[in-house]
């Protein structure tokens, strides 16, 4: 089964911890994801920049906005994406992430939109 973790953080929170604690959290990540991959569990990760575009269609017209999203109460920072055996699994590397301790670390199985 395939599951991915979604770090979900708080808007700004990149920019107030500053570039030197932003490192030495990056790279505790690094190691988090060198770990996955030794375990035989990763099968894709990247991290995502905070601004984004969105496109929505509505009755044939097309919207494009540009981000950041001031509204936006949280944005995803980026993804891990597991092939393990159950979501108690998931679970497990998902607490081991350094990013839990100053992010949500979202646990969503990947499957169909309508079974």
């Amino acid at each position: 089964m395939s599951y991915m973790l979604l770090i979900v953080e708080p808007p700004g929170q990149r920019q107030e911890r500053g570039r030197e604690a932003g490192q030495a959290d990056y790279d505790r990540m690094l190691v988090y994801t060198k770990s996955l991959k030794t375990r035989g569990v990763l099968v894709a990760t990247n991290s995502l920049k905070s601004a984004g575009t969105r496109l929505a269609i509505r009755g044939g017209k097309r919207t494009v906005v540009d981000g950041p999203f001031t509204e936006a109460k949280e944005l995803v920072g980026g993804f891990f994406l597991l092939n393990v055996q159950t979501r108690d699994e998931a679970l497990v590397f998902a607490g081991e992430c350094p990013a839990a301790e100053w992010a949500t670390v979202e646990v969503r199985e990947i499957g169909p939109c309508y079974e």
